[in-house]
This record gives C-alpha cells, sequence and structure tokens, in this order.
C-alpha cells in the first residue's frame, strides 16, 4: 500500500471519528479512537512510536514520539487545539525527517469541520 493510500484510509477513519465525537475533547481520546478505527481498518499502526534523535553520529533517546505510525510509513501528528500553528508544523516535519518518512498528516480534531483540520506534510527525502 502506498503512502497516498494509506493517507487515504487514516483521513477516512479521522472523519469517522470527528463525526462521532466531534470537537472539544483531550487529543488522547482522538488518538486512541483513531487508534481503534485504524486498527479496526486492518492497518498496522504503532502508537507514541518512539523515535531517536541522531546528532554527530551518536543515536540520543530524546523522548519524541510519533502520535500514530501507520504501516511503518506514514506519521500521523493529532491536536486538539484552537488553530493550528508553524510550530505544530515543525514538529511533523521534523518527525519525518528524523524517521526518514515520507509523508505525514497532522490533524487538528478542535474544529467544526476536520478537513479544514487536515494538513499534508511531504519530506521531500
Amino acid at each position: 500500500m502506498t503512502e497516498n493510500e494509506i493517507a487515504t484510509k487514516v483521513i477516512g477513519c479521522a472523519i469517522e471519528v470527528h463525526r462521532a465525537l466531534g470537537p472539544g475533547l483531550l487529543e488522547s481520546t482522538y488518538q486512541q479512537c483513531l487508534l481503534y478505527k485504524l486498527k479496526k481498518e486492518g492497518l498496522q499502526v504503532v502508537k507514541e512510536k518512539s523515535i531517536p534523535l541522531i546528532f554527530e553520529e551518536v543515536q540520543l533517546e530524546c523522548g519524541y514520539k510519533i502520535d500514530l505510525l501507520v504501516e511503518n510509513k506514514v506519521v500521523i501528528e493529532l491536536k486538539s487545539v484552537e488553530d493550528l500553528n508553524d510550530i505544530h508544523m515543525a514538529q511533523t516535519i521534523t518527525y519525518l525527517k528524523l524517521g526518514n518518512f515520507k509523508l505525514g498528516l497532522l490533524i487538528n480534531f478542535n474544529v467544526l469541520l476536520l478537513k479544514k483540520g487536515i494538513r499534508r506534510v511531504v519530506n521531500n527525502l
């Protein structure tokens, strides 16, 4: 399955979760529900995947964690905030670069219409 096919499934599941729960809940609630939906769809998903930082050829465990990693290809960074800002986008880009992933989705569930809370993030390896 390609990154784009995975992303399409993730977005569909995220929309279902948002329709059922609406905005205003904690990020951890959306994370658990989306994890459940993605696994129900038969996708391999890792929650809070640790990602090391390589600095000057030394691998450091700094506590960075990807919210959800789907099929070991697509990074999902979840938020439940009033507005997405540049630092949220930068965080997602950093995770893509650290893990050498091509595609990420930054999803903010604290919106009235979820499609307005989704940002597609590409790492041009």
